[in-house]
């Protein structure tokens, strides 16, 4: 971990020589918040022009008997406007319940990860998942979709964590910008930004692996960066093109194996809720040997189960590797105040179990603390974007 290390302590000195300083950030009182549309305020955006397409799709007959596009993936391709070019391009894929447009500016107005990366010379993908935002499906009954993220749900899992005793790393949550209430303008700029999103996560999954793998056919090898429920993407991509991914980084990646963790201990079922039937997935993945139903991967439940550090479900022995994805070098990063401290962990050690060697950064060990689960656009999202970066050069 020297490398992360002498990244945090030069990086104000390797910035400048990496890339021109980011522009002022609209903050003062005439350009605050949504006052910063006026075309008086200065742009936080790095300069780099934009072009969108729409990648993958079928034709199919809907209920009126009437051709329709299908499984059609939304793509902005942001490319940098300096004169210095990354090898690999980035591919972003947002969290359940948001969009792409979640890289592009932190709730307070500064500059998101999309301009972080832009202004050091990567090529920039942002894709809205199947079934979400801009690439919402004419079908319906295939795509259906659930409710956007409350206001309660937001304060208790993103901006005020440590109001409530739902984990005990809740307490050391400081990094959110503003107060974290609503009526503040940075809390209703995050809760302005969620969205509906598809609950038929297998339709998901194969459109996704088909879209994805065709954009990246078109784009050439590249980076693939997700957060929460949006790491499904790289595994799964993974899985089926490995030869087109350069490495998957993951902000606090949400596929718990077997599960979904909601809760404590205490809770009605432990908290847990059943899901990725896979493992990983809920869709096929490819194991060694080869698994022909879920039923074949048997499983056993590992470590205490303490409100700071969940059990885990883990494969019985012998353990079943993961060929594809073990091509492919994987990053898990994860906030010290974040639930995900509690059970990040039952993802890296199933990935080791299963023959492979990801990377665990927990940022509170490096001297990156307080933050929760969207650490990438809370205070201090530069700091971890600087070691973000210092990981994607290792493996250019």
């Amino acid at each position: 971990m020297t490398w992360i290390r002498n990244i945090l302590l030069l990086g104000q000195f390797v910035t400048p020589l990496l890339a021109a300083p980011s522009p002022t950030n609209n903050t003062g009182t005439g350009c605050a918040g949504v006052n910063a549309l006026s075309p008086n305020c200065r742009p936080v955006e790095a300069s780099h022009s934009r072009e969108v397409y729409y990648i993958g799709g079928r034709y199919e007959a809907d209920s009126t008997g009437q051709q329709v596009l299908v499984d059609q993936v939304y793509v902005e391709k942001l490319t940098p406007n300096n004169s210095g070019r990354q090898r690999y391009p980035l591919v972003f894929f947002h969290g359940g319940g948001y969009s792409g447009a979640a890289w592009l500016q932190t709730p307070d107005g500064r500059q998101g990860m999309a301009s972080y990366f832009l202004q050091r010379g990567y090529t920039v993908y942002l894709l809205d998942q199947t079934g979400t935002g801009r690439s919402t499906q004419a079908n319906q009954t295939v795509y259906p979709t659930r409710g956007v993220q409350t206001v309660a749900g937001t304060l208790r899992g993103f901006t005020r964590m440590e109001d409530f005793d739902d984990y005990p790393q809740a307490k050391l949550h400081t990094q959110w910008p503003g107060s974290g209430r609503q009526g503040d303008p940075a809390f209703d700029a995050i809760v302005a930004l969620a969205i509906p999103l598809t609950t038929n996560n297998d339709a998901l999954e194969i459109s996704m692996r088909n879209a994805g793998c065709a954009l990246l056919s078109i784009i050439g090898k590249s980076f693939l960066i997700s957060h929460s429920i949006g790491a499904l993407h790289p595994i799964i991509l993974s899985d089926q093109c490995p030869e087109l991914i350069q490495g998957n980084l993951n902000f606090e990646p949400t596929t718990i194996p077997f599960e979904s963790i909601f809760g404590k201990p205490d809770s009605p079922n432990a908290g847990r809720v059943p899901t990725r039937k896979w493992g990983l997935s809920n869709t096929p993945l490819t194991y060694s040997p080869a698994a022909a139903t879920p039923e074949d991967l048997r499983t056993v439940r590992v470590g205490e189960d303490l409100p700071s550090n969940r059990s885990c479900l883990l494969q019985a022995d012998p353990p079943r590797t993961l060929p594809n994805i073990n091509r492919v070098p994987y990053l898990a990063m994860t906030g010290e105040a974040s639930q995900h401290a509690t059970y990040d962990h039952c993802i890296v050690n199933y990935l080791r179990q299963a023959g492979g060697t990801p990377e665990w950064i927990k940022l509170w060990e490096i001297g990156i603390k307080g933050n929760g689960h969207f650490g990438y656009l809370e205070k201090n999202s530069e700091d971890i974007a600087r070691v973000a970066e210092g990981w994607l050069r290792r493996y250019s």
